[in-house]
C-alpha cells in the first residue's frame, strides 16, 4: 500500500475517480434516477477508464501541469452536469451538440434558464471543490517526504512501469464495459432501446444519460456529432394487417406505382422505409369522415399555452371555444429539443422530429408532399402561413415553403411593429387582425397561424406582460404567474378579435377552427404553476398537459378522452375533411377512428419514447412502468409496445434524415406517368 501512495499514476488516478464518480451518483440522485441497478456499476466502470486514461495522458507532465489538467477536466464535468440538470428540468430533455445551432438565438433565456434553477443542482460541483482542497492542501503534505527522498528520476522510472500497467488495465476495463453492454442479465427487457445501439448512437438522451452517466453521454455526444452514425437500415417489416372484406369505411389504396419503385431501388434506406410504410395499417373511414368537408380551416398554434388558459373568467373566448367545440382532456404536447419549431414540424407532416436535434431547421430544405398545405393544395385550396415574429429562432420562411404552404408570411411581412429586445413580444391581436387581411375569404382557405404574444420572459416586466396585470390583484399569484396570464390575456382578445373578423366577411359558420399549444411555458416554476391549475403538474406527465380543440359554430360540443398529441392532428384532419391521402405514411392516428380509441394505440407518446394511457405510465429513461388501474400489461405487450414505438421513432428520423418523401413523390410521379 505505501508504494501505491507513493505512485504517481494511482494518486492521480484515485483523485480524479472518487469526484467522477460522486457527480454521477449525486447526478442520479438529483434527477430522481434508480441508483441499484446495473447501470451504476457501468457507469463506475467508464469513471475507472475515464480516471486512468487521464492519468496517464498527464503521468510524464510537470506536477503543475498534471494538476492544472486534471482540474480543468473535473471542472469542465462540474459545469456540465449542473448545466445538464437545469436544462432537464427547466424543458425536460438534456441539450445536445445537435442543437447548438440555437444557442446564439437562446443567450437571452439564460435569466429564465438559472430562475428556474433548482439550488440543489450546484452540489454537484462539490466534488470539484474539494478536489482541489485535496490538491492545494493535503496532498503537498502527504506525498512531500516521498518526493524528496526519490526525487525525480526515480519517479520517471516507476512512471514507465506505471504506464504499460495502465494500458493493460485500461483494455481490461473496456473489455468489461463491453460485455455490460451485451450480457443479457445486465439488461433491462422493459427498456425501449438496447443498450448497445444506443452506446453506438446516443439518439435517446434520457436513456443515454441513465445508462451511461452524463459525463460519458457528453463524450457519446461529441463523437456522433462528430463522427455521424451510419443510418443505412436493414429491417424486414412484416404486414401489420389482413384485410379479408371490404365495406362501406374501407380505405383502399394501389401500391402498384410504390412497388414499382421499390423494386427499382438500391439505397437500403429507402427500401427500409418502403416497406416500413407500405406495410402499416391502412386505417378504415369513420363516422367523422367527412364532416367538415368543403369547409375552410384555420389551425392556430398558441405558443406557451397550457391548461391555465382553460379559464372562463379571464378567457371567455377560449372557454367558449374549448367548451362549445370538440376539445380533448387528454391532450399533450411533449416536450424536445426546440420544441416550439419541431412541434410545429410534427405538427405539420405527423413524424417524430429527432430528439438530438433542432430538426426543423437543421432539415429546412426538406419536401413534404404528404404535409397538412399539400393536403389542401391538392384540394384546391388556398393555402397560406403566418407569424408575428422574425427568423431569428426558426426558418419558416423556407421551412413552411418546402412544406407546402403557399406563402409565408413572417413579421415583417404583416407589417406588424415588432422589438428585437427578447422581452418584448407584438400582440396577436395585430397577427389576427394582418392575416385576415392576406386570406382570400371568398374562395376555400387553409391557414396556419403560430402566436408569440405568450412567449417567455416572465420575470422582466414587459409591455403584454403588464397590460392586463390588474385582473390578477386580488389573487395570491407570485408575479411571475401574472405576467403570464396577463400574456394569455392578450392572446384571448386575439381569438375573439379572430371570430369577429370571421362574423363581419361572413365565414365564420364555414370555418373549422383547430388550437394546440406548443409546449408548457418554459420559464414558469411548476409549484406556481400548479397555483393555477385543478392538478399537480409534478404527477404524471401532467407538465406536457395542453389544449386541443376543434371548433366550429355548427357543431354539437362534445369532450373526448382519447390521449392525443400534436402527432395525430393532421391524420385526424384529412379525414375530417374527407381528403385524399394515405394514412400509413403518417406516424400519427386518427384518433376520432375506432382503430384508435378502441385499441392499445390510444396513448401519448412523448420525445424520448415514454408513454401514458388510462391505465399506465411507462417512464422511458428507467425502463418502468406504474400502474394507475387494476389493469396490468404483461412483459411481452410492454416490448411488443415498446418495439413498435422505438420503430415509428426511428422510422420518422431515418425519413427525415434521407429527405425519403422528396425521393418518394418524384418516384411515385415518375412511375405513375410511364404506368
Amino acid at each position: 500500500m505505501k508504494k501505491l501512495r507513493k505512485n504517481k499514476l494511482f494518486k492521480n488516478y484515485i483523485s480524479l475517480l472518487i469526484p467522477l464518480f460522486i457527480i454521477e451518483i449525486l447526478f442520479k440522485i438529483l434527477l430522481e434516477m434508480p441508483i441499484i441497478e446495473w447501470s451504476t456499476l457501468r457507469i463506475f466502470i467508464s469513471c475507472n477508464i475515464l480516471a486512468l486514461f487521464i492519468s496517464l495522458i498527464t503521468l510524464f507532465l510537470k506536477e503543475k501541469s498534471n494538476k492544472i489538467i486534471s482540474s480543468l477536466i473535473l471542472l469542465i464535468a462540474s459545469i456540465y452536469a449542473i448545466m445538464q440538470a437545469g436544462f432537464e428540468n427547466y424543458i425536460g430533455v438534456y441539450v445536445s451538440l445537435g442543437t447548438s445551432s440555437q444557442l446564439g438565438a437562446v443567450k437571452e433565456y439564460i435569466k429564465d434558464y438559472f430562475d428556474s434553477f433548482n439550488p440543489l443542482f450546484y452540489t454537484l460541483a462539490i466534488p470539484f471543490i474539494l478536489f482541489i482542497i485535496y490538491k492545494l492542501i493535503f496532498e503537498r503534505k502527504i506525498f512531500k517526504k516521498y518526493y524528496k527522498e526519490y526525487g525525480n528520476k526515480f519517479e520517471k522510472l516507476t512512471n514507465l512501469k506505471s504506464a504499460k500497467l495502465a494500458l493493460i488495465i485500461i483494455t481490461l476495463l473496456c473489455g468489461i464495459y463491453y460485455g455490460t453492454l451485451r450480457l443479457k442479465f445486465m439488461q433491462n427487457e422493459l427498456q425501449l432501446e438496447s443498450t448497445y445501439s444506443l452506446f453506438k448512437n446516443p439518439n435517446n438522451p434520457n436513456i443515454s444519460v441513465n445508462q451511461f452517466g452524463i459525463s460519458f453521454f457528453g463524450i457519446l455526444d461529441v463523437k456522433t456529432t462528430l463522427i455521424k452514425p451510419n443510418t443505412e437500415e436493414i429491417i424486414d417489416f412484416a404486414k401489420d394487417h389482413n384485410k379479408t372484406e371490404n365495406t362501406d369505411y374501407s380505405r383502399t389504396i394501389d401500391d402498384t406505382n410504390w412497388l414499382d419503385l421499390d423494386n427499382e431501388t438500391t439505397n437500403n434506406n429507402y427500401k427500409t422505409l418502403n416497406s416500413y410504410f407500405m406495410n402499416r395499417t391502412i386505417t378504415d373511414k369513420n363516422e367523422y369522415t367527412g364532416v367538415f368537408e368543403g369547409k375552410n380551416l384555420i389551425v392556430i398554434m398558441l405558443e406557451s399555452v397550457n391548461e391555465i388558459f382553460i379559464n372562463p373568467e379571464y378567457y371567455p373566448t377560449f372557454y367558449k371555444l374549448y367548451t362549445n367545440g370538440w376539445s380533448f382532456e387528454n391532450s399533450y404536447s411533449p416536450r424536445n429539443s426546440c420544441s416550439t419549431g419541431n412541434n410545429e414540424m410534427s405538427g405539420m407532416i405527423s413524424l417524430f422530429s429527432i430528439y438530438r436535434t433542432c430538426t426543423a431547421n437543421n432539415y429546412k430544405n426538406n419536401q413534404y408532399d404528404e404535409s397538412i398545405f399539400n393536403l389542401f393544395n391538392r384540394a384546391g385550396y388556398q393555402t397560406s402561413s403566418y407569424h408575428n415574429y422574425t427568423e431569428k429562432y426558426y426558418y419558416r420562411s423556407t421551412i413552411h415553403q418546402n412544406m407546402g404552404s403557399g406563402k409565408y408570411y413572417g413579421v415583417e411581412d404583416l407589417e406588424i411593429p415588432y422589438n428585437e429586445e427578447y422581452k418584448e413580444w407584438p400582440s396577436d391581436i395585430l397577427l389576427m387582425e394582418e392575416a385576415m387581411k392576406r386570406i382570400d375569404t371568398t374562395n376555400p382557405f387553409m391557414a396556419w397561424i403560430t402566436t408569440v404574444t405568450s412567449h417567455q420572459p416572465y420575470y422582466l416586466a414587459s409591455e403584454m406582460g403588464e397590460k392586463h396585470l390588474n385582473l390578477f390583484d386580488n389573487t395570491n399569484y407570485p408575479t411571475t404567474l401574472k405576467r403570464y396570464m396577463s400574456k394569455l390575456k392578450e392572446l384571448d382578445l386575439a381569438l375573439e378579435r379572430l371570430l369577429e373578423l370571421l362574423e363581419e366577411q361572413n365565414v365564420l359558420d364555414d370555418t373549422v377552427l383547430v388550437f394546440f399549444g406548443d409546449h408548457y411555458p418554459y420559464g414558469l416554476n411548476t409549484n406556481d404553476i400548479n397555483m393555477a391549475l385543478p392538478y399537480d403538474v409534478n404527477e404524471k406527465n401532467n407538465v406536457d398537459k395542453t389544449p386541443f380543440v376543434i371548433y366550429n359554430s355548427k357543431i354539437e360540443k362534445r369532450k373526448f378522452s382519447q390521449y392525443t398529441s400534436y402527432m395525430n392532428i393532421l391524420p385526424t384532419l384529412a379525414n375530417l375533411f374527407n381528403l385524399e391521402y394515405d394514412p400509413r405514411v403518417y406516424i400519427g392516428e386518427d384518433i376520432l377512428s375506432p382503430n384508435y380509441i378502441n385499441s392499445y394505440k390510444n396513448r401519448v407518446i412523448l420525445a424520448d419514447g415514454s408513454w401514458e394511457d388510462k391505465n399506465a405510465t411507462y417512464d422511458a429513461t428507467t425502463g418502468k412502468i406504474t400502474y394507475y388501474t387494476d389493469k396490468n400489461y404483461s412483459n411481452e405487450e410492454i416490448i411488443s409496445y415498446n418495439q413498435e414505438i422505438n420503430n415509428m421513432i426511428k422510422m420518422s428520423n431515418l425519413a427525415i434524415k434521407t429527405n425519403y418523401f422528396k425521393y418518394l413523390k418524384e418516384g411515385l410521379n415518375k412511375n405513375n406517368i410511364e404506368n
